[in-house]
């Protein structure tokens, strides 16, 4: 299910950023990344994209990220050992899987995070675990 589709869509205060490879909405204290179809997902593209959280959440911010796998995509591992090594504003990620596939590379990248990853079986759970956090208290 797309976060637009969903009932917290219009619950919880977001912001759409519109890439040419996905959808990404800026919450309070979380993103929810949509990456389109047969999107090879680079380091350009995540670059961009944490431009984009900086500008929208300042400095210093801390941050929970869900990605919303709703489309079949690519992306190197070796970025997200990369991004963990230069990067720390993410202290938690909740992943969302809707096919055999994804939920393999969902857990390949729980094994190389820094961070806890919670694998959810719908998005509804992915932002509830996020909302229930201890950050978020």
């Amino acid at each position: 299910m797309k976060f637009e589709e969903s009932k917290y869509f219009k619950l919880l205060r977001n912001s759409k950023i519109e890439f040419s490879f996905g959808n990404f909405f800026f919450l309070d204290k979380f993103v929810i990344s949509e990456v389109h179809e047969g999107v090879h997902f680079s380091w350009e593209n995540i670059e961009r994209v944490i431009s984009a959280i900086a500008d929208h959440y300042g400095n210093d911010f801390k941050i929970a990220f869900l990605s919303n796998k709703i489309n079949s995509y690519s992306i190197e591992p070796q970025h997200w050992i990369h991004f963990y090594n230069q990067y720390d504003f993410i202290f938690a990620s909740a992943l969302v899987p809707y096919s055999e596939l994804s939920f393999q590379n969902s857990s390949m990248e729980k094994k190389i995070a820094k961070n806890p990853i919670k694998i959810c079986e719908t998005l509804d759970q992915a932002i509830e675990w996020i909302l229930g956090l201890k950050e978020f208290n």
